[in-house]
């Protein structure tokens, strides 16, 4: 053979070679884990069973808006990070952990924001969540919440009306019914029951609220007689010791 053909069939030997290992390059890649497409998208809710206020589909729709939905992408495009951070920041959202499966599914293990009272002002309408947040209206939120009208800031919201809330909810008594608080100021609050029929209760400011309350149930179950005869229109009970019905 002469010189020149040993050349080329190193040549050709050469190249075959660089060939396959391109080939086994490209093959591993295509055939790794990091280029595995993400097959589904599921979202495990903690607390769905005691009401959900979000749906899979919206939580979709907004990944695909911004660009991150992981459903067909490979792993080495999908971040974990962005996913859960965009969950995370939705209004509904307590808490957000985005993780992917041996089975390459991306799941986010999520818990809601709880309304613990609604706000209903003129040129404002926004609920108070168990953590003391501002969550903005949304009408899947169907819960029976304590409701306030009137002159209200966020931050006494926030604070001495949702203590009043979060005490409401574990009186059974006055849970039932009590309808909703119109705040004049936050030293003028009346109360106003559910049977429209009942007097309103000017309960002045929040402080000792609990008591003035107990004294008002017990002035009710002691005088239900004297009390249905009279009607009254409006129980006073900012003042220790008294309960004083009026008629408007």
């Amino acid at each position: 053979m002469s010189r020149t053909a040993v050349i080329v069939w190193k040549s050709i030997g050469v190249s075959v070679v660089a060939i396959l290992l391109i080939g086994a390059v490209v093959w591993g890649y295509v055939m790794s884990p990091a280029a595995e497409p993400c097959r589904s998208m599921h979202y495990e809710i903690q607390n769905a069973s005691d009401r959900l206020y979000l749906t899979e589909e919206e939580l979709n729709k907004m990944l695909q808006t911004e660009d991150i939905y992981p459903v067909g992408r490979p792993q080495n495009r999908i971040s974990l990070y962005r996913i859960e951070s965009a969950v995370a920041h939705h209004p509904m959202v307590r808490t957000a952990e985005c993780y992917i499966t041996p089975r390459f599914e991306v799941k986010v293990r999520l818990t809601q924001r709880v309304p613990l009272l609604h706000v209903q002002t003129v040129g404002e309408n926004y609920f108070i969540d168990t953590d003391r947040k501002v969550l903005p209206y949304r009408s899947s939120i169907q819960d029976n919440v304590l409701r306030v009208t009137g002159t209200v800031g966020t931050q006494f919201a926030s604070e001495q009306l949702g203590d009043f809330a979060e005490w409401l909810q574990s009186n059974r008594y006055w849970r039932k019914r009590i309808h909703h608080l119109q705040v004049q100021s936050p030293h003028m609050i009346y109360i106003h029951l559910n049977d429209p029929e009942q007097p309103r209760i000017v309960l002045g400011d929040m402080q000792g609220h609990e008591q003035k309350l107990a004294k008002l149930r017990t002035f009710l179950e002691n005088n239900e007689e004297a009390t249905q005869d009279k009607h009254y229109t409006e129980y006073d009970i900012r003042f220790e010791g008294q309960v004083i019905g009026r008629n408007l």
